[in-house]
């Protein structure tokens, strides 16, 4: 197992990301300071802004939309995209519990993890002995997060940020990957989910809660310009079942509701 890198004048890394070292790349791992961390979070970013994609992502990177993501956008939002039968936000968690099959020990890694309301969501599930990695871009939302995740009392849940498109972890480093609204926010979500592939072990489970096209010629009109003007990208209802299946996936499972879909498969080992 790799060690920490040396903390200097007695400062130490938090004890989360001190656990997810033997995860990264070793690139990654030597950039892991106190420096890198002092924020709570280790930042592989830096200074310069990341690439947005559009006006919904332009929202997750401002430093307003945190105190509002939990409580009012996500819920508001979800309901609106998932339609009113759709499931709310506790019936989501469940549902991405359920396609990861999360047990005590495991490692899982929550892709575009914005406030980690997912991410404290699985730390609970994997319990102390498991560990729990989120991901985003947005300094605003991880700084959101760690403190959440302080507050939950969790100190089994790390925080990176980092692009989906580069994740910098090592090859078959988790048990379970989730990325849930934001897949369709990626510059290249198939290149994110080669990532999201490379890092998860052989018979894990993947969990992706996106956008789906609707059948009518109607909806389907109204979504070309929400797309367009929100630089949201709509699948296709089998696009990404098929972006899975061509990766290796199987006992692939799909629920549509609304305008969003919510798929999970098993890495074949």
């Amino acid at each position: 197992m790799p060690e920490a890198p040396p903390a200097g004048s007695g400062e130490r890394l938090p004890a989360a990301i001190e656990r997810a070292l033997p995860l990264l790349e070793r690139s990654a791992r030597e950039r892991a300071t106190p420096a890198a961390t002092r924020h709570g979070y280790l930042d592989l970013i830096g200074e310069q802004p990341p690439e947005s994609t559009g006006r919904t992502q332009d929202l997750m990177l401002s430093r307003g939309m945190p105190r509002v993501y939990e409580r009012w956008w996500r819920p508001a939002f979800g309901r609106i995209a998932k339609g009113v039968f759709g499931p709310g936000m506790e019936e989501e968690r469940r549902i991405a519990r359920l396609l990861l099959g999360l047990s005590p020990g495991d490692g899982v890694l929550d892709v575009a993890c914005g406030t980690g309301n997912f991410s404290r969501d699985f730390g609970r599930s994997v319990g102390p002995e498991g560990l729990v990695v989120g991901i985003d871009v947005s300094e605003p939302m991880l700084t959101r997060a760690v403190e959440e995740t302080r507050n939950a009392g969790l100190d089994n849940v790390a925080y990176v940020r980092g692009p989906a498109e580069a994740l910098p972890f090592r090859d078959e480093s988790f048990d379970a990957v989730c990325c849930f609204a934001a897949f369709h926010l990626f510059a290249n979500p198939e290149r994110a989910l080669d990532h999201m592939t490379a890092v998860l072990t052989p018979g894990g489970r993947i969990a992706i809660f996106t956008s789906a096209r609707g059948g009518s010629s109607a909806l389907r009109t109204v979504e070309s310009l929400v797309e367009a003007q929100s630089g949201m990208r709509m699948f296709e209802r089998d696009e990404v079942v098929q972006m899975l299946e061509q990766r290796g996936y199987v006992e692939i499972s799909q629920r549509l509701t609304g305008m969003t879909q919510f798929v999970g498969g098993r890495l074949a080992g």
